[in-house]
Parts: structure tokens; sequence; C-alpha cells
């Protein structure tokens, strides 16, 4: 079946021949629709391209909130983390308390959750906000469950000390559990090179370095059962705490209580000095147990 055709005539200037060109009227139906239909593609992509840029200024604020959420929930899994290294730091304490009383320390198989809240990938733009809500609040649930937890087992524990202490208040009191003087730790408990020989040796308590005449004040409760003089000490002063609990103190200056005085924690019983073999002023400061020397530090509740 032949189309219509339409037929249009071309007249040249000149002396040229009229030239027919014939063209199906199909053709400008086609043509038609081409061009409506890329009128109607041009109003579409305008349209949506100012409802775009429209929304730009959305998108940034939305961006923007995005970022400060992800910052918020990461400020709260540091918080979160502070608080898990507060319950070891108590935990700790707890132990040192009951190692003071010969009780036996907690249970540390069990570690706390951290929850890495300042993981900077958190903030990475492309880092969604879910993903970071549903890492955090995950982390956050298992580490809160987990904090409540050892305060349940804490308070137990707590109670189960107050009860043995408050049956032990002589005790606890004749314990020396604060330093005896203020200073630098200049040399701890255990072997050590001796600044007199450069050999290895065995060191029996801890020196405290501070200024000549420094007051040095009793740890705990007890009786002034020795005051002497020696070569290697000095001036060398002596409580006895009860309980097979005894302290001397080395190089003294100055002794300031008397034999078969008593002496409470806190009271100034000396001041410090460079007496005896010394390579300065400091106060060598021991405890014995049933007349075995022991870690100073063991007993100093920082």
């Amino acid at each position: 079946m032949a189309f219509k055709k339409v037929t249009i005539v071309i007249l040249p200037d000149g002396v040229n021949s009229v030239k027919q060109l014939k063209i199906p009227k199909i053709f400008f139906g086609l043509a038609f629709v081409f061009i409506l239909s890329a009128l109607s593609f041009i109003g579409w992509a305008c349209n949506d391209y100012c409802r775009i840029k429209s929304q730009i200024p959305l998108n940034a604020q939305l961006l923007e909130e995005n970022q400060q959420q992800k910052a918020q929930l990461a400020s709260l899994a540091n918080k979160i983390d502070k608080i898990n290294t507060k319950m070891v730091e108590l935990k700790n304490f707890d132990n040192k308390l009951k190692i003071m009383v010969n009780l036996e320390p907690g249970d540390d198989s069990t570690p706390f959750l951290g929850i890495g809240g300042s993981d900077p990938s958190l903030m990475n733009a492309e880092y969604s906000i879910e993903k970071a809500h549903q890492k955090l609040v995950r982390l956050m649930h298992q580490s809160l469950d987990n904090l409540d937890t050892e305060i349940a087992v804490q308070t137990q524990e707590k109670t189960e000390l107050y009860s043995f202490l408050d049956s032990r208040k002589s005790m606890f009191a004749c314990t020396p559990s604060i330093w005896p003087a203020k200073g630098w730790v200049s040399s701890k408990f255990g072997y050590r090179v001796s600044p007199f020989t450069n050999e290895k040796e065995f060191h029996n308590g801890m020196d405290i370095a501070a200024k000549s005449g420094s007051p040095i004040i009793a740890p705990a409760d007890g009786i002034v059962t020795g005051i002497e003089k020696s070569y290697g000490y000095g001036n060398l002063l002596t409580v006895n705490h009860g309980y097979g609990l005894k302290t001397r103190y080395a190089h003294l200056s100055k002794v300031l209580v008397k034999k078969g005085q008593a002496v409470k924690r806190g009271d100034i019983i000396a001041n410090m000095g460079n007496t005896g073999r010394s390579t300065g002023p400091h106060l060598h400061y021991e405890v014995f147990l049933e007349g075995v020397p022991v870690d100073p530090g063991r007993y100093i509740l920082n």
C-alpha cells in the first residue's frame, strides 16, 4: 500500500529546471511526534534540574545533621568507655583492699567490653548514619549489659567486704595503708643495682626522696618499739602495729617519738634525713609481716 505523498516544488533562480521533492505524509507525522517528544523531554529535564537544585540546601543540612549525629554517637560511646575504665579502677582498688586484709581478690577473667567510640572511620562521610548507629548501638548495649552485671557483682562484693572490715576495725586501723612521707620513690622494693657497690642486691624496702627535715607520719596505729642508730640505717625507728605487722624508718634526721609511745595513723613521728649509709636525703621505709620483709607498695592506697 503506497503512502500518500506531499510534493514540494523547488524553483531555483536562473534557467534551471523546476525540481520536485515528494515526501510521504507519514514523515510529517513522525517529525511532529519526535519534536513533541523532544520538547517534552527538555521540559522534564528542566523541571528535574530545578527540583534537584532546590533540594541542594536541604541535602547540605541533612549531611551536616548526619555528621553531628555520628559525632554525638561517638561521644556517647567514649563516655561509656570512660565508665568502663572507672569500673576497672574501682575493681583494682577493691582487690587491693582485699589483699591488705588477706582476702582472696575478685575474678579478673571477664574483662570489660570497650566499644571504641573514638574510631575515626565512624566520621567518614561515606559511612552512613544507619551503619554508624547500628554498630555503636549494638556495642553500647553489650557494654551496658556488661556494666550492669559487673555492678551487681561489685555491690555484692562491697557488702561482704564492708561486713568483713566492720568486724575487724582494729586490724584495719593497724594496717599501714598511707604514704609515710611526701616525695618521689627513688628506689622500689626488690632487686636493684647497689649505688655503693654497683652490684645486684635485694632492696627490702622503699626509698622516698624529699627535702631533709620533711615530716614522716605513721601509716597506721601502733607502738614505738625501737629507736636506735646504726652504720647502715643511721637513725632508725621501729613501730609495731600488731597482727604480725611492723614498720621501720631509716636515715632519719630526728626522731620525734619515744620508745613505748602509742601512735595513731597520721601522727608525725620523725623528720627525713641523710644519716647512715645514704647518698642523699630520703626515707628508707620497710614493712614486715610475721618477720618477713614485704613490698610496702602493696599496703599503700593511692
